[in-house]
């Protein structure tokens, strides 16, 4: 097994939230588009692991990836600790992503901080071929960062979503008991609020518009992205 891109996310919603718009593009283009889900979202005020599940793999098939994984690590304890780093190594190692999107750090939530570390860490030891597990060593080529919540450092790099905003608000929207939903019975969370919602697409045209587009998702990176070429010279070719 191999893909092109796996998109992680602590939870169930994460992705959909954070760069939903750039896995429709991707997807879009005829990548093999995965997510890892690394929590059920068990600790959610709202919705049960088994509606959080069924919700999931909705947004997943709006966006048009080919699988949705659930790790099961424990929500609200995700930690960079030997076993659960072994179990995203498992992961890498059996679904060999050319490019992995990732929480970047100081996001909000702690899992979401705690989930950048494990994951670049657990990356990089993939690569390692003294780590013995079912699959062969691998490391992915490329790794990228995004934030579900505010943005407290400038991104490297905003993708162009204009294309596939519509169809990220859906996805958002099949998370039917976490985000704004007033037909959804449940307690009031900030997430649900009506303000979280129309915070994610002030975001995006924030995004946008500092790049001439109609709406962005700012992506992340440590250290340089390598570049074959300056943007733009393709369509003069």
């Amino acid at each position: 097994m191999s893909c092109d891109v796996l998109a992680i996310g602590p939870h169930p919603d994460d992705v959909d939230i954070g760069i939903g718009g750039t896995v429709a593009l991707c997807t879009a283009a005829g990548l093999d588009v995965q997510i890892l889900d690394l929590t059920q979202g068990e600790l959610g005020s709202r919705g049960t692991p088994e509606e959080r599940q069924k919700e999931a793999q909705a947004a997943a098939k709006i966006l048009g990836v080919s699988k949705r994984h659930t790790l099961g690590l424990p929500d609200g304890a995700i930690a960079n600790a030997p076993a659960q780093r072994m179990s995203v190594v498992q992961q890498i190692r059996a679904i060999r992503p050319h490019t992995v999107l990732a929480p970047y750090v100081h996001d909000k939530h702690p899992d979401h901080d705690a989930a950048h570390y494990l994951v670049r860490d657990a990356a990089q030891l993939a690569g390692l071929a003294k780590i013995k597990t079912d699959n062969d060593r691998f490391r992915p080529a490329r790794m990228l960062y995004y934030r579900v919540y505010g943005d407290t450092d400038y991104p490297a790099a905003v993708m162009d979503i204009t294309s596939t905003w519509e169809q990220k608000k859906r996805a958002m929207g099949a998370h039917a008991s976490q985000v704004y939903n007033p037909e959804y019975e449940g307690e009031a969370t900030g997430v649900s609020s009506l303000r979280f919602w129309e915070s994610i697409e002030a975001r995006a045209r924030y995004w946008g518009n500092a790049i001439g587009a109609d709406f962005g998702e700012p992506l992340y990176s440590i250290g340089p992205i390598a570049l074959t070429g300056l943007p733009g010279m393709e369509s003069r070719q």
